[in-house]
């Protein structure tokens, strides 16, 4: 007898339909086919013990199973379920009846029990848009495949469940959020509060620029001045997510499993700080069966990079393309993916090996060329890419010991928000730009324009300063968001001269 069930496949950040298809005849043997690896081969294992345990046998006849399209590598126990299913259907210790209207997936325990799959929400977009009845998967799952609507989504803890649904008509109850409710209920407070920080207020300044026209930063400064605490509150400025932003950071996170259990959209912008002895490969993604790498998992959020000389060169090189594009393209011999990265690069560093610039009281010094060395272990093209140049000095005693609060994370994020809302209607009638960071050199002409003193004052800097035009074009940008944050229509004077202090690697005799 043949059946056929539906699995699921996802490739890159995309899902796509497989046809699983069982043929049972006489004889004996189990055969597996449709390029399946090895936790798929090992499923009979485990799908034999679950039916045993649950009071229904695993056939003792020819059973030859194709996963179609055949050409298409499968991978991982997300097909336990799908086979498992279709085996009882095939040998009619089941009804086959409506089984082909939904997709199912699930690894089996021995027990019957479903763990989680990887993926889920991607999959439930393809079912919908192949017009599929529903989605049957594991409990854990649900939440995050039912924030795509219009697709009946079941969450089952037991292969008993789906058994009873297909063979005793037995009702399952469908997964039902609200996805709006879900995701303004959790633009709570944040956890790290820019109140938290005592003085470096010329570096809140900085902090506010960046996240209101999206902009890459790096600060440097000596151990202890404050650069990680800073960092780890940039997420609490940043303008909230919209749903469509939600939307695809989940998609990316449930490919790789990193959405929370029960948790079905992840409404805070992610906040990813990779150890630096990471590889390329982990920091863009790939490897045998591409993955996203940490560039994408920071997708719509940040990226924070601390002590940024320690990673290794070829590390940091790989992101320089991903940094202009906002996407990562991963080439195979048989297949090409693109994983989305549009994110904010935050990075940290010292100044020199022993963490203290060109201070004779400090208790480490190093020579200009021991710090020469150690800055140039970052290339000048990535430096280019990084819009923002701040240095990080030590807070006083004074300003550590004052009892008041600084300005809250709340406050500040309202004015971000606001010269967000500007630059949203800004480029309204574009689909890839949405903030000043993302503007190419069109962009710039068209709305970066300068009076003439502020274009002399433009060209005295980029020749003192000997800056590159990648540099010139950053301080157009910086500057244009600055002149967002103070409600102005037009760049001035003020908003170039700004700009320029934020570019503080780029000045001569910067090693003293």
């Amino acid at each position: 007898m043949l059946i056929k069930v539906f699995g699921s496949s996802v490739f890159g950040v995309e899902a796509a339909t497989i046809t699983v298809e069982i043929n049972m005849e006489k004889g004996i043997g189990y055969h597996l086919v449709g390029l399946p690896d090895n936790a798929i081969r090992e499923s009979s294992f485990r799908i034999q013990a679950a039916l045993k345990n649950n009071g229904y046998k695993f056939p003792g006849k020819k059973i030859i199973i194709n996963m179609a399209p055949a050409d298409m590598r499968k991978e991982g126990s997300a097909y336990d379920l799908t086979l498992a299913l279709g085996i009882l259907a095939a040998s009619s210790q089941i009804k086959d009846v409506g089984i082909g209207d939904y997709i199912i997936m699930g690894e089996l325990s021995l027990d019957g029990s479903l763990q989680p799959i990887k993926g889920a929400l991607p999959i439930a977009i393809k079912a919908r848009e192949e017009g599929f009845k529903g989605f049957i998967l594991p409990k854990q799952n649900a939440k995050e495949a039912a924030i795509v609507d219009n697709l009946a989504v079941y969450g089952v803890e037991n292969i008993t469940e789906v058994i009873d649904f297909f063979d005793k008509d037995v009702a399952l109850e469908p997964t039902k959020i609200n996805t709006r409710e879900i995701f303004y209920n959790n633009l709570a407070n944040p956890e790290f509060d820019f109140a938290d920080v005592k003085g470096q207020e010329s570096i809140k300044r900085c902090m506010e620029i960046a996240a209101a026209g999206g902009h890459n930063i790096i600060m440097v400064g000596p151990p202890g001045s404050g650069k990680t605490m800073l960092a780890k509150r940039l997420p609490s400025i940043l303008p909230p997510m919209s749903l469509h932003e939600a939307l695809e950071t989940t998609k990316i996170h449930s490919v790789v499993g990193r959405v929370k259990e029960n948790v079905g959209l992840m409404a805070e912008r992610p906040f990813r700080s990779p150890h630096h002895t990471i590889s390329d490969v982990a920091l863009v993604g790939g490897g045998a069966y591409p993955q996203p790498g940490e560039i994408s998992l920071s997708h719509n959020g940040i990226l924070f990079l601390d002590e940024l000389p320690e990673f290794k060169r070829t590390v940091l090189e790989v992101m320089r393309q991903p940094l202009e594009d906002r996407e990562v393209t991963i080439s195979r011999a048989k297949f090409t993916v693109t994983y989305p990265s549009s994110f904010m690069l935050v990075a940290s560093m010292n100044p020199s090996p022993g963490g203290y610039f060109n201070d004779p009281d400090a208790p480490v010094t190093s020579s200009p060329a021991e710090m020469q060395r150690y800055l140039s272990k970052i290339s000048g093209p990535l430096l280019d890419r990084i819009d923002i140049h701040i240095e990080v000095t030590p807070v006083p005693f004074d300003k550590l010991s004052e009892e008041r609060k600084g300005e809250s994370s709340v406050e500040i994020r309202k004015r971000v928000t606001t010269a967000r809302e500007v630059q949203t209607e800004r480029f309204k009638d574009s689909e890839t730009i949405h903030y000043n960071a993302q503007m190419g050199v069109k962009q710039i002409k068209k709305y970066c324009k300068l009076d003439e003193s502020s274009k002399n004052l433009l060209k005295t800097a980029m020749e003192r300063l000997n800056l590159s035009a990648r540099a010139y074009d950053r301080i157009l940008k910086v500057s244009r968001t600055i002149a967002d944050i103070e409600k102005s229509e037009n760049i001035q004077g003020v908003h170039i001269s700004e700009a320029i202090q934020y570019r503080s690697l780029d000045r001569d005799g910067w090693l003293g």
